[in-house]
């Protein structure tokens, strides 16, 4: 996006911000084009991005020269609205969006109502006495009322020069039911020429009707995107407490200040980014760092905001409050993420800006050849002939044909556990050629499991010591301990009476019991006890290590009883999902905040080519853009907040079921299932998806291009032949019957 010339007059560019207001009232594609055009001309405006997807624009701009309130009226100029000064300005947008979904629900069913009667009058019943007049009592309030956003919009559009489906609607709607009103009163006019007075009543009332049935599946959609901002601020406690002058209070997170010393009790979310001073804990980092093993934390390490406090209690002193935390700062990129997508025209309103202006130019044409050419009745049929050019055109099946294929792809995506939330990551999935994928709880299970547990005196040790080793682990706090209980419960074990219990630092634990000493831990604490290794043990360990597993020793004074590999399990599925997107011609990449050794290792098992390790969550964005610049259309993957960033920069955002609230709302596509192989499918369901959507227009257009030239009366001069207002009517219907049959035929599909 280029930069606009700033006013003559205007300061240089002093302080240039980027912010992301919600911006009310835009119902198509083309609001969007027309909001970000004219922002991106206002004076002080350095960039501007509207997402019609989000009902956002993302302003870059001069708070020197121009404030929010400037914005603001910038943006009514045009009908629209943009939300400022607001202290909840995401509440303004939803209750913005509940209440237009209200308001397109109850037009829909209204003129689908009142429109019934009128069909059945129009087909059956049109000798009926006063049949006309009904009709058109009927149809005044459908087209005028319950319709009037289509004229409303399409003014909009025309003041700027464009055209869209609501132009279309508006023309055909409103031509149709003023030429059926002529008719209605001044039936003579026709009579007198030997032509029979004809209404399109039913026609002008059932196009607002099924219009508006797109609307609202549209506007459904629309409004039930996630609340991820909001559910992100939620991860900052409200209320904090703190120590001053030796008391402890608790004082809203507002007036928490750098230097602050806060106490943290377990449970808790840590309220700020800050360094412990005393006491310690292990802290849940995943939303950071997206790994399920908690960080043990002393006194002089970093703990961040938003992430949760475990078992331990500690204070720690504020270093980065508000904005500045690492969590603000991934609010803030989500939100930069999601605002500064170019708005994508749909494909239906890319092709009514073409055709609205063709027809609209064949009916005049019509009109006009018919008026040079048509002799003494030139004017009854340059009149005729025009208008029925409009009518035929009605975008009936036109209006259904991309819901109706969306609405069956979506449920079809349901029954395979494939949740879609977004109609344009459904089009744009089958151009996928890069996917990336997280790795912990994406293509692993995302929690520690014991893989390995060797007795090394076998099972009479096993006996002995189990109880013992189940004891020790079930005392001590460290994450890793979960995994070896949770193994231990498999068998018939039982707790003991213990001693004494120690843990040392960074090492493992020491336990006694009645009789003996025993030690838990790593291999630094095994020799620091002095006990032997044995060679068999450590060639175990090693090659253990390889596969990029945690190895811990169980010993008593004397010598090691048994060793445990523990790791992250890779799921079943993941190899074979992989293995089947690169079949497609797919580049698949892996990326993952964990080390070198643990990537590369899960890379090799699951026949990944692409990996990366050590990744931040704003690296991990920073790829997808990297990808992006390179042409591909990329497909994010992942299941922690960690993720979100990444996920909302993608093309095609799939977010796993069992992962974070804030993924799976940011995500575009939700993965109900723990299978990978759910990826091929949602791909080749975009595929036929979109098949279906272009189909659907074949059959949407294909009537038109046979009836249009028929209608403008290209047979005439041959055998006297003008299209019957009924048989254009029932090629509409074929039309529209076409479109809803050919999309239920994708419920049949294998994906």
């Amino acid at each position: 996006m280029s930069s606009i010339t700033l006013h003559p007059n205007a300061k240089k560019p002093g302080k240039v911000i980027k912010q992301t207001f919600p911006v009310l009232e835009m119902t198509c594609a083309a609001c969007a084009v027309s909001v970000e055009s004219m922002l991106k001309t206002a004076t002080g405006v350095e960039n501007a991005s509207v997402n019609f997807a989000n009902q956002t624009a993302l302003i870059e701009y001069d708070t020197t020269i121009v404030k929010p309130a400037d914005l603001q009226n910038v943006v009514r100029s045009i009908g629209y609205d943009l939300v400022v000064d607001e202290d909840d300005p995401q509440a303004v947008k939803e209750e913005a969006q509940r209440k237009h979904y209200e308001e397109v629900k109850s037009r829909t069913i209204w003129s689908t109502v009142l429109s019934i009667p009128v069909v059945a009058i129009g087909m059956f019943f049109m000798d009926m006495p006063y049949g006309n007049y009904i009709s058109l009592v009927l149809t005044a309030p459908v087209v005028f009322y319950f319709g009037r956003s289509f004229f409303v919009h399409a003014w909009k559009q025309a003041r700027f020069g464009k055209a869209n489906m609501d132009t279309l609607v508006a023309l055909s709607t409103g031509i149709a039911f003023l030429f059926s009103a002529f008719n209605t009163f001044f039936p003579e006019f026709w009579h007198s020429r030997g032509i029979h007075a004809h209404v399109y009543f039913e026609a002008a009332a059932v196009v607002v009707a099924f219009i508006s049935l797109g609307k609202l599946l549209e506007e459904r959609a629309k409004s039930s995107t996630g609340t991820a901002i909001k559910k992100l601020m939620g991860l900052q406690p409200k209320t904090v407490r703190v120590s001053m002058d030796g008391v402890e209070m608790e004082i809203p997170i507002a007036r928490v200040k750098v230097g602050s010393v806060i106490l943290v009790r377990p449970g808790e979310k840590i309220p700020v980014d800050g360094i412990v001073t005393s006491g310690n804990s292990f802290v849940d980092e995943s939303m950071i760092s997206g790994e399920p093993v908690a960080v043990e934390k002393r006194a002089g390490e970093k703990v961040f905001a938003g992430t949760i406090n475990q078992k331990g209690s500690f204070q720690i002193e504020a270093l980065k409050v508000g904005g500045d935390t690492i969590l603000a700062q991934i609010i803030k990129m989500v939100q930069e993420a999601q605002g500064s997508k170019a708005p994508v025209q749909k494909l239906v309103d890319k092709i009514a800006g073409i055709f609205v202006p063709i027809v609209i130019g064949i009916s005049i044409l019509t009109f006009i050849t018919w008026m040079a050419l048509g002799g003494d009745n030139a004017f009854t049929h340059a009149l005729l002939t025009s208008v029925t050019v409009l009518v035929i055109a009605c975008p009936c099946a036109l209006g259904l044909a991309t819901p109706t294929a969306i609405m069956v792809g979506v449920g079809k995506g349901a029954e395979n556990n494939i949740l879609i939330k977004d109609a344009e990551s459904l089009e744009l999935a089958h151009k996928v050629n890069a996917i990336i994928l997280d790795k912990t709880g994406t293509i692993t299970e995302g929690k520690p499991m014991v893989t390995n547990l060797v007795w090394l005196e076998g099972e009479s040790a096993a006996t002995l010591y189990q109880n013992t080793l189940y004891t020790i682990e079930g005392q001590s706090e460290h994450p890793l301990a979960q995994a070896i209980v949770d193994r231990l419960k498999e068998k018939n074990v039982q707790f003991i009476q213990l001693s004494g219990f120690e843990s040392i630092t960074g090492k493992g634990v020491e336990a006694k019991t009645s009789t003996e000493t025993f030690y838990l831990g790593n291999q630094k604490l095994m020799e620091e006890k002095n006990i032997e290794l044995a060679e068999e043990v450590m060639q175990k360990s090693v090659y253990w290590q390889s596969e990029a597993k945690t190895v811990v020793f169980f010993a008593n004074q004397r010598k090691v009883l048994a060793s445990i590999a523990i790791a992250d399990k890779i799921k079943e599925t993941s190899r074979s999902a992989i293995q089947a997107l690169q079949n497609k011609g797919i580049d698949v990449y892996m990326l993952t905040g964990d080390n070198q050794h643990t990537a590369a290792a899960v890379a090799k098992q699951v026949g990944l080519l692409h990996y990366k390790a050590e990744v931040l969550p704003s690296e991990k964005a920073e790829f997808v853009k990297q990808l992006q610049a390179e042409g591909k259309v990329v497909a994010m993957v992942g299941d922690g907040i960690n993720d979100s960033h990444a996920l909302a920069q993608a093309d095609v955002s799939i977010a796993m079921g069992k992962g974070s609230d804030i993924a799976m709302d940011v995500a575009k596509m939700t993965l109900v299932t723990s299978d990978l192989n759910a990826i091929p499918k949602a791909l080749n369901l975009s595929t036929k998806t979109v098949m279906g959507i272009r189909q659907n227009l074949f059959w949407a257009f294909i009537y038109n291009v046979i009836g249009i030239p028929l209608a403008a009366g290209v047979l005439f001069p041959v055998n006297g032949f003008l299209l019957d207002p009924m048989i254009a009517g029932a090629a509409m219907a074929l039309s529209s019957v076409s479109v809803v049959g050919n999309s239920l035929r994708l419920k049949l599909a294998k994906i």
